[in-house]
């Protein structure tokens, strides 16, 4: 597989590998840790992973770094509102952030620093841009970056930056987007503020110094890709350009990779809108976290996507379907030789899948041979009776196990990551918000569900129809969905 990806920088697509030989090296901006992440995060972090196991999956080994943002303006505001420690503050949505990570079936990178665990390296950083005459001391004890000695500042965001103001400066973390100012290295603190004593004097670092410090710490001067989502690319992304070529002499980032923006219902997402989602959100609504996956990722990162709740449905009807084909296809008896057809099938979606990842990771093209196997696939079976050569069967299980390697839907988590996000919701003081129906169909247990089965099985051997049509109706009732085969009786929460 030689992945070809789009390249914000040069603003082509580009071949992706790593410049040592060794291990690609790969930094993404992770999450500012002030409250839960929303989908328009997770949607960047979604096709981060996407990109993450498509490398793994062609050989190639990678050292991925994801920062955790633990101090910046926001945190130190509401952690002194809640009367907690920036480190009590953080604590919980750092945890939240891995859970939902997990949840989603996002790999853990290699490495999440936390930036409060890399001042020191922030100050040398600084010291280092100080001694070279690009970073300035105000009378108030902050530092800051003075741009206009970077003449390639823009090179990223294209924009054009001439005659740029010099010692015009912003020292806030919610940065305007279409100016050029000096940004904030270390911020001098305000009465009581958090902050830690150093070289520089006291103060805290500004946002953009963070990843330059813990990039530069854990991969080098120099790496092979930097990942983030679209808003990051100015002045965040810029801002790291320029500070860390600047201090190096050398390029930060070969490759750039940007996810476009999410909409909601085709407006930008706000909770002025009424719009905003975080995962737990649509978990406590009784969405399934597959099928919140399959959507976000089955839109390129490359294009703008727009979240609907009617493509959400249409998504956990298509995770249904293939994990229904996953199961058909291991109950299948195998018998007879190996059809060519179905081999010639197999073989041509494996190829339309593997060009698709490898064209700057086409993830709705990737998607398409693989249900048009499906319907190919099941046909035959409808025509055989559920027979197939176990050729046919291995090579098509294996095509499978190659999508969900990137993918990752068809194992069923659906049920316990509700049922964890009803822990969550109660913990946090949401219950309340958790749907009836989810409510309903999370409180019959396993073994509950499992017994009025063998029941229905049961009443259905002595003819007692009435009974067994009346445990599907309680069980539908509850969302849970029975399905009859050859085989036995399969059951699911919907």
């Amino acid at each position: 597989m030689k992945l070809q990806l789009f390249n914000t920088l040069s603003g082509t697509t580009d071949a992706v590998f790593a410049a040592d030989g060794a291990s690609l090296r790969m930094y993404a901006c992770g999450p500012t840790v002030y409250d839960y992440g929303h989908i328009g995060n997770f949607r960047t972090f979604l096709h981060i992973d996407i990109l993450r196991r498509t490398l793994l999956l062609s050989g190639v080994r990678v050292n991925h770094v994801m920062n955790i943002t633990d101090v910046d303006d926001k945190i130190i505001r509401n952690a002194a509102e809640a009367k907690l420690s920036l480190d009590e503050y953080t604590a919980k949505y750092t945890q939240a952030f891995l859970e939902d990570l997990d949840a989603l079936g996002i790999q853990r990178p290699e490495h999440m620093p936390r930036a409060t665990e890399h001042i020191a390296e922030m100050v040398t950083l600084i010291q280092t841009l100080a001694g070279r005459g690009l970073a300035y001391k105000t009378e108030d004890g902050s530092w800051y970056f003075s741009i206009a000695k970077f003449p390639a500042y823009g090179q990223l965001s294209k924009k054009d930056f001439e005659g740029i103001e010099d010692g015009a400066r912003v020292d806030v973390d919610e940065y305007e987007k279409d100016t050029a100012r000096d940004f904030a290295l270390w911020k001098a603190p305000k009465p009581g503020e958090h902050h830690w004593d150093t070289a520089l004097g006291p103060g805290r670092p500004g946002w953009h110094i963070e990843c330059s410090a813990m990039a530069m710490q854990l991969l080098g001067n120099s790496f092979d890709l930097h990942a983030g989502g679209e808003d990051l690319m100015f002045p965040h992304h810029e801002n790291e350009i320029a500070q860390s070529e600047c201090a190096t002499g050398v390029q930060f980032a070969r490759h750039w990779m940007h996810v476009r923006f999410l909409l909601v219902e085709g407006r930008k997402m706000s909770k002025s809108e009424g719009n905003f989602y975080t995962l737990r959100d649509l978990l406590l609504k009784g969405y399934k976290v597959g099928a919140i996956r399959y959507l976000l990722v089955s839109v390129p990162y490359h294009h703008q996507m727009n979240f609907t709740f009617d493509g959400l449905a249409d998504a956990t009807v298509a995770v249904e379907k293939l994990r229904t084909f996953d199961a058909r296809l291991n109950a299948v008896t195998c018998t007879g030789a190996d059809s060519t057809a179905w081999a010639e099938r197999v073989a041509q979606a494996d190829s339309e899948f593997t060009a698709a990842l490898e064209d700057d990771l086409n993830t709705a093209r990737a998607l398409a041979p693989v249900f048009e196997l499906l319907r190919f696939c099941n046909g035959h079976l409808d025509k055989t009776g559920n027979t197939a050569s176990a050729g046919d069967i291995a090579a098509t299980l294996a095509l499978l196990e190659k999508f969900d390697s990137i993918f990752s839907i068809l194992e069923d988590r659906d049920a316990e990551t509700t049922r964890t996000a009803l822990a969550w919701a109660e913990a946090d003081g949401r219950a309340d918000e958790a749907s009836a129906d989810l409510v309903s169909s999370m409180a019959f247990t396993d073994a509950a569900i499992d017994a009025l089965v063998a029941e229905r099985t049961e009443a259905k051997k002595t003819r007692n129809f009435a009974r067994a049509d009346a445990i599907r109706k309680e069980l539908a009732e509850k969302n849970i969905l029975i399905e009859d085969s050859k085989d036995g009786v399969r059951w699911k929460r919907r």
